[in-house]
């Protein structure tokens, strides 16, 4: 069964009919036949918070099935963040649940006169109400409905509710599709949650498990599959701080001294139980619990990115601090990344004189700032809600004055690298289509020193270029076989911790898979092509909406503030660490003109970045072409 539900919350109509064959031949599924929806709904500029902005939860076809890491599903929808194409994406056990009830997709259009939610059951949608959900947390939501093995649950929080453009939309209670505002656009339509009761799915084609299994005891047995299942993401806390790739103080440094306080090691202590998504051989997710103390607590995680976001970002030491800020962004319905880059805007701006706050001190590594903060933006209050609209509006209203320290792209906030140090993943925040995004391309191959993998994809005497992290020669090079890669992954449904993070399966092996499913052939280049369709439709789409290569760019700091790189030593008589006096490396991105042309000329955009009409032909794209692009000036 593969359909499509058609919700209008404004006339409160169903409409389910058979998915596009030809827009799954196309797009495949996930991302793919979302943004394939979102070009057919939305044909211009429009309210992001208004009854036209669709809202589309899709499923990719491994999603829910025996895939290694089948359990993702995708959102997308007009970013009220960036005012462009925007996604959230997230795992978990939610969207195996969808699938199961026989949906590749539901569209929700319009807006409901009160608060409702959606009931999934095989084969079948309905419109509820849900006005005694309104105002409650994510937590609390799940809990009131019940949320079980066999009921899950995706909703959004007080954030989403008032608008905040960096809510994010939270299910399975700890998982976050959290990305680009899609939680403020849930909260527009006055939709509180979506709730699907798992079934049985249907069986697969007989040789789908056996190359399933297959593949699920291959990337179990990887070593990255190892290390991730033992200590989650957080593993990356230490070496991260070595190299110098661990943003902190709002990037105006790369190391922190406290990282051995903040760490896997230190999470561990914290660590109750792990767990693993829907039909996950790796099992990186796991539940922490602060015992006592103002900061005691349950989560499901942390993981790095919002360690550091809450921690070093803001010079927050105190990993039960962190953890409980963690909490509170997600019974909230928050976006941990933006969130902390926002806080940490508004910290550098009282470090430098240029703005205070009546209530709080802003003074970095506050606890009482940090979450008050969190709290003022989820309900706009006070300084809450001028960061609730993002970094980019927020200094827009506080004046040029602000904007250096404003760090973001194309309106969203920067994910937790250092663009200095790893610099392909500072082109990929460029490049993305959704704005700064580290899994738009997760370009992981240098920083992680995988060999194996850069020997498979590249040309061996590109390799002593592209492995050097100070290189950025062949930067862009790795940006787009990897973004093509997670369009892929994304599309399919597919964790990337069995893709572009580790390489642990490559295209070869996901196209065995889908052959199988699909029971027809289809080749790993078929798959790449299909992820390279994907990328440009999203670029098109961006660009009937005025963006440009001036879009396709990092914030001055990281052009023109060096960063020195120290060593640390630990004192194994005091336990102090100390960092070298004299820096050993200077990271700085020093010609990113030279990666973007080198990207678009691999793309085959021209040097506006936008696609040819040769490389549009080429994917069956060509009938997309916006007629304007010949006269509109601002090209």
């Amino acid at each position: 069964m593969a359909l499509t539900a058609t919700i209008d919350l404004t006339r409160r109509t169903v409409a389910i009919a058979p998915t596009s064959q030809a827009a799954l031949d196309r797009f495949l599924g996930g991302r793919g036949l979302g943004l394939s929806l979102l070009w057919q709904h939305v044909a211009g500029p429009l309210d992001p918070l208004g009854p036209d902005n669709p809202l589309i939860f899709t499923t990719g076809p491994f999603t829910g099935t025996s895939w290694p890491a089948g359990a993702r599903g995708h959102v997308t929808f007009h970013s009220p963040l960036t005012g462009v194409y925007g996604y959230a994406n997230s795992g978990g056990h939610f969207w195996a649940a969808l699938a199961h009830c026989g949906f590749d997709a539901l569209v929700v259009l319009g807006q409901a006169a009160e608060p409702v939610r959606l009931d999934v059951t095989t084969g079948a949608v309905a419109i509820l109400p849900a006005a005694d959900l309104w105002g409650l947390t994510t937590a609390v939501t799940h809990d009131r409905l019940g949320a079980s093995s066999d009921v899950r649950v995706a909703c959004i929080g007080p954030a989403g509710e008032n608008g905040v453009r960096i809510a994010g939309i939270m299910n399975d209670r700890s998982r976050a599709a959290a990305r680009a505002g899609g939680g403020a656009v849930m909260g527009s339509k006055r939709l509180k949650a979506v709730v699907a009761h798992d079934t049985k799915p249907e069986p697969a084609p007989r040789p789908f498990p056996k190359v399933a299994g297959e593949m699920s005891r291959k990337t179990h047995k990887h070593g990255e599959s190892q290390a991730l299942h033992r200590w989650g993401t957080p593993l990356l806390i230490r070496p991260k701080n070595m190299s110098g790739d661990l943003p902190a103080f709002n990037h105006q440094a790369g190391q922190v001294p406290f990282y051995a306080q903040i760490d896997a090691e230190a999470i561990d202590r914290y660590v109750t139980r792990h767990k693993s998504c829907h039909a996950c051989p790796i099992g990186c997710d796991h539940e922490t619990r602060v015992a006592d103390g103002p900061y005691a607590t349950e989560l499901g995680g942390p993981e790095y990115e919002t360690v550091d976001a809450l921690g070093p970002m803001l010079g927050l030491a105190d990993i039960e601090a962190i953890i409980y800020a963690n909490r509170l962004c997600n019974d909230l319905g928050l976006d941990t990344i933006s969130t902390g880059v926002c806080i940490a805007f508004a910290m550098e701006l009282r470090q430098r004189g240029l703005y205070a706050d009546p209530e709080f001190s802003l003074a970095w590594g506050d606890p009482a700032s940090i979450l008050g903060l969190i709290q003022a933006i989820a309900y706009r209050q006070g300084t809450g809600d001028i960061l609730a609209d993002g970094v980019k509006r927020a200094a827009e209203k506080l004046g040029p004055q602000t904007m250096p320290y404003a760090l973001h792209v194309k309106g969203m906030e920067l994910p937790r690298q250092e663009p200095r140090i790893a610099k392909a993943f500072g082109l990929g925040h460029m490049t993305s289509n959704r704005g700064a995004d580290h899994l738009y391309a997760l370009p992981t191959v240098d920083i992680a020193s995988n060999w194996e993998a850069a020997r498979a994809l590249f040309p061996a005497e590109m390799l002593p270029k592209l492995m050097d992290l100070a290189d950025e020669t062949y930067k862009a090079d790795l940006v787009a076989y990897s973004e093509d890669y997670s369009a892929v992954s994304d599309a399919l449904g597919i964790c990337k911790f069995a893709t572009t993070e580790t390489f642990a399966l490559m295209p070869e092996d996901v196209a065995a898979g889908l052959s199988a499913l699909r029971g027809k052939p289809i080749t790993a280049a078929e798959l790449l092509r299909a992820g390279e369709r994907m990328v440009n439709l999203e670029r098109l789409y961006n660009a009937r909406l005025g963006l440009t290569r001036a879009d396709d760019r990092l914030p001055a700091r990281f052009t023109s503030e060096p960063l020195p790189i120290h060593t640390f030593a630990r004192d194994e008589a005091t336990g102090e660490i100390s960092k070298s006096e004299s820096p050993i490396h200077i990271g700085l991105v020093h010609d990113p003109d030279a990666m973007l042309d080198r990207y678009y000329r691999l793309r085959g955009w021209d040097a506006r970045g936008l696609p040819t009409e040769e490389k549009l032909r080429a994917l069956g794209l060509d009938g997309s072409l916006p007629t304007s692009w010949a006269t509109d000036e601002r090209r």
